[in-house]
């Protein structure tokens, strides 16, 4: 039997390396797609044997990198789940949003994602295979990085569009909405700001941030079985976020319950 393949774009970094691992569970290989490849040998390192973690240096803005990635899927198995992971936030105002800033910011987080799942579409075809993308809490409201958002709420969009035209060939396309994950660029800003996470956490229903492990326990879900009758939907990972605000209900209630 052909062994079962995942892609994970984005794959060194903390959410990616979580999302591997977590995958390793019901796949036999995880290719792992990063433009950093030195970052992508160390998350092998952490991660398990190189024959069941395959590293592949990609820029997923790159029509040719990632026609490559495709035929080195192809050439490891069967391509069951396709992750598109790979993101990053520019600047954090509209103000201080230059035109270089908004199409870098959507090649990476929306056009990445239209590339990768085209290249491997006849795959994910004959697998009946899952498309799990990435997006963010930024693509539901407002909560700065606006090219990055703007980019995340089309992923969204791109989800359904997946969902519906090609649900008729049996693949599942959904999306995973993080809020605040306790990631590097998280531990960054805490060592500007020590309180950064206590200041985030009052917003959110749990009074926790997320885990990279909270977001890849989704992604397994929604590739795995479990979720066959699930295709078109955001499943948002984010302690309550988009729930409401225990702060604006007591506000707007005045009850000492919130």
């Amino acid at each position: 039997m052909s062994k079962s393949v995942a892609i994970v774009t984005g794959a060194a970094g903390d959410i990616g390396r979580a999302i591997a691992k977590r995958l390793a569970d019901d796949h036999d290989v995880i290719l792992l797609v990063d433009i950093d490849e030195a970052a992508m040998q160390k998350a092998v390192g952490e991660l398990g044997p190189a024959e069941r973690f395959v590293t592949f240096k990609a820029d997923i803005t790159s029509d040719a990198d990632v026609a490559a990635m495709a035929k080195a899927a192809l050439d490891l198995g069967e391509v069951k789940t396709l992750v598109n992971n790979a993101g990053a936030a520019r600047a954090v105002s509209l103000h201080d949003t230059t035109p270089a800033i908004w199409r870098a910011d959507n090649a990476l987080n929306l056009e990445a994602a239209f590339l990768c799942f085209r290249a491997v579409e006849d795959m994910l075809k004959a697998s009946k295979g899952s498309v799990i993308n990435i997006a963010s809490v930024n693509g539901m409201a407002v909560f700065g990085h606006p090219a990055y958002s703007a980019a995340k709420a089309g992923l969204l969009h791109f989800t359904r569009l997946v969902a519906v035209e090609y649900g008729k060939f049996g693949i599942r396309s959904n999306a995973v909405a993080p809020g605040t994950v306790r990631t590097q660029a998280w531990e960054a800003r805490a060592a500007a700001n020590p309180n950064v996470f206590e200041e985030a956490k009052r917003w959110y229903a749990l009074r926790r941030v997320v885990d990279p492990a909270d977001v890849a326990n989704a992604v397994s879900f929604l590739a795995s079985p479990l979720a066959s009758a699930i295709t078109g939907v955001c499943l948002p990972v984010d302690c309550g976020l988009t729930a409401g605000q225990a702060e604006l209900a007591h506000t707007f209630s005045q009850s000492e319950h919130y």
